[in-house]
C-alpha cells in the first residue's frame, strides 16, 4: 500500500514538473518569436497596458517557473501527504496562481514606471547618450543590490522550500493563496532589480533574459549562493561603469541612435538630390 502511494506521488511530481517546464519552454519559444518583431527602443515598446502585461506574464512564466519548481513541488508533496491522511488539502494550482499574481502586479508597476520614464525623457529631451548612461547607473545599482542584506534575506527564503513551508504554513484555500503571495513577494524582493535591468538592455532581449534566468537559478539552487551573488554584482557594476564611460556599449543605444540618425539624414538627403528637369526648367508662358 505504501509503495503504491509512493509511486503515485512520484508520478504526480513528475507530471507537475513536466507541466512547469513545458509551460516555461513554450513561453521561451513565444518570446523568441515575438521578440523578432518588437522594437526595444522604448521601455514600453510602444505597447498598451494589456499587451505589455501579457508579454510580462509570459516572461515571468519563462524565467521564474523553472526556478520556482522546487518550492511548488514541495508544496504539492505536503498537500498530497495531507490528502492521504484524510486531512483537508488544497490543489497546487492555487499556490501557483497566487505566486503568479505577485509577478503580474509587478508587471503593472513596471508598465507604470516605463510610462513615467518615457514621459520624463520626452520632456527633458534626453539624448541617446544620456539615456544610455541612466541605463548604466541602473546596472550599477542592480549590482550593488546583489550584496545587500535584504537580498540575502529574500534569497534564503527561496532556497529552502521545506523551511518556508514549515514556517509559513496556513490551512485551506486562503492559506494556500497567502503562502503563494508570500513566496512570490520573497522572489520579487530577491530578483526585482535583475528584471529592471531588462529595460536598458532591451525588454525583449532574449539573450539577456536567458542570462538572468541562469543567474536566478544558480542563486536558488547551487550551494555557493554568495559567490554567485558577488560574481553577478561585480559583472553588473563593471558593465555599468563601461556604459557610463561609453554609452554605445549598451545594446539599446545603437537602435535609438540609429532611428534618430535616419530621421535627421532623410531631409539632408532630399536637399542634395538632383532635381528633375521638369522642376528646374522655366515655366512656359
Amino acid at each position: 500500500m505504501e509503495r503504491a502511494q509512493t509511486d503515485r506521488l512520484l508520478v504526480q511530481r513528475n507530471v507537475i514538473l513536466g507541466l512547469l517546464l513545458a509551460l516555461a519552454a513554450a513561453a521561451w519559444v513565444l518570446l523568441a518569436w515575438q521578440g523578432m518583431d518588437m522594437a526595444m527602443t522604448s521601455p514600453t515598446m510602444g505597447l498598451r497596458a494589456p499587451l505589455f502585461l501579457a508579454i510580462w506574464v509570459v516572461m515571468m512564466v519563462a524565467m521564474m517557473f523553472p526556478t520556482a519548481a522546487p518550492m511548488i513541488l514541495t508544496f504539492h508533496k505536503v498537500q498530497a501527504s495531507r490528502r492521504q491522511r484524510g486531512e483537508a488539502f488544497v490543489a497546487t494550482w492555487v499556490f501557483v496562481a497566487a505566486y503568479l499574481l505577485v509577478w503580474t502586479l509587478s508587471g503593472v508597476a513596471a508598465y507604470a514606471g516605463a510610462l513615467a520614464a518615457e514621459a520624463v525623457a520626452a520632456r527633458v529631451a534626453l539624448s541617446p547618450a544620456a539615456a544610455a548612461r541612466i541605463g548604466g547607473a541602473v546596472l550599477v545599482a542592480a549590482g550593488l543590490y546583489q550584496v545587500t542584506p535584504f537580498k540575502d534575506l529574500c534569497l534564503s527564503k527561496c532556497r529552502t522550500p521545506i523551511g518556508f513551508i514549515m514556517t509559513s504554513w496556513r490551512d485551506g484555500v486562503a492559506g494556500a493563496l497567502r503562502m503563494g503571495v508570500l513566496h512570490g513577494a520573497y522572489c520579487l524582493g530577491c530578483c526585482w532589480l535583475l528584471f529592471v535591468i531588462l529595460f536598458p538592455l532591451g525588454i525583449m532581449n532574449v539573450v539577456a533574459m536567458a542570462v538572468i534566468t541562469l543567474v536566478i537559478f544558480a542563486e536558488k539552487t547551487l550551494p555557493w549562493r554568495r559567490r554567485v551573488a558577488r560574481v553577478t554584482a561585480a559583472a553588473l557594476v563593471g558593465y555599468g561603469a563601461v556604459v557610463l564611460a561609453a554609452p554605445q556599449a549598451l545594446p539599446t543605444f545603437m537602435a535609438t541612435d540609429g532611428t534618430a540618425a535616419t530621421a535627421v539624414a532623410a531631409p539632408m538627403d532630399m536637399q542634395n538630390m538632383p532635381m528633375p528637369a521638369s522642376a528646374t526648367a522655366p515655366a512656359r508662358q
